[in-house]
């Protein structure tokens, strides 16, 4: 679906990003590995190599530096050629994130959504500007069902866990930024499109674990691969007259 295509997914050493980056490479496609982790994405990169013929790279990348975004855009465009998308996958997050709302300062709102909103926002407007001069682009961003649905806060009742505020608000600008940037780019060659994954297995307790998937189909908390089959289509030219989308991949959880 993919092959020879020069994929950048940023987090690409994380839980999901990892799994993309496998994706791409399995598909014939050149998987860069964006990560602020240079040491995770290194032995991601290695690992998917070894197993698929060298088709990924480690890049260390920073997503709220224009700098550090614009090196990456410089050397790719010089080792490839070309670059054929861009993942808007990773998470940053400052060591408060998490609190619940009573506990959250103003100063912790705003640093993580400059972080999160601020790093997409400024991935997605340098390669942009790369692909208009390339004429052709995909810029895919991540969001979530809590972008689109009120959080479920019953289901995280006699566990620690919480949905963080600045999550949903974060998530839910992620998907109007898409369709910001999809109409900004629809004449220049450029696809912008977004997913919203429901819950992604990671240890989560089972009291959640059941309630959560009281609100789903038949699979329930979903694992990475669940999500990769819909990044493969939209990075894929199956899709190529899409653009603006929001898809959710939520086994039913949003309804």
């Amino acid at each position: 679906m993919l092959s020879e295509k020069v994929v950048v997914i940023t987090g690409g050493a994380g839980l999901l990003g990892r799994q993309f980056c496998a994706s791409v490479a399995e598909q014939g496609g050149v998987a860069v590995v964006a990560d602020l982790d240079a040491s995770g994405a290194s032995r991601v990169a290695a690992e998917i190599s070894e197993k698929y013929g060298g088709r990924a790279e480690a890049a260390t990348l920073d997503i709220t530096s224009k700098a550090s975004v614009s090196e990456l855009i410089e050397y790719l465009g010089e080792r490839y050629g070309r670059i054929d998308a861009v993942v808007n996958n990773a998470y940053p997050r400052n060591r408060n994130y998490g609190r619940k709302l009573e506990d959250v300062s103003y100063e912790d709102f705003c640093e993580n959504v400059n972080l999160h909103l601020g790093g997409y926002f400024l991935v997605a407007q340098q390669f942009g500007a790369y692909f208009c001069n390339q004429r052709e682009g995909n810029i895919i961003n991540f969001a979530s069902v809590y972008g689109v649905i009120a959080p479920r806060f019953d289901m995280y009742a006699g566990t620690e866990m919480t949905v963080p505020v600045e999550y949903p608000a974060i998530k839910s600008a992620v998907i109007q930024l898409t369709r910001y940037f999809a109409q900004y780019f629809k004449d220049k060659g450029v696809r912008v499109n977004c997913i919203s994954p429901g819950g992604i297995l990671d240890n989560q307790p089972e009291t959640f674990l059941r309630e959560y998937n009281r609100y789903c189909g038949s699979k329930g908390m979903l694992n990475p691969q669940d999500v990769s089959g819909s990044l493969l289509f939209l990075l894929s030219r199956a899709s190529r007259h899409i653009t603006g989308q929001n898809l959710i991949v939520d086994d039913g959880f949003s309804l």
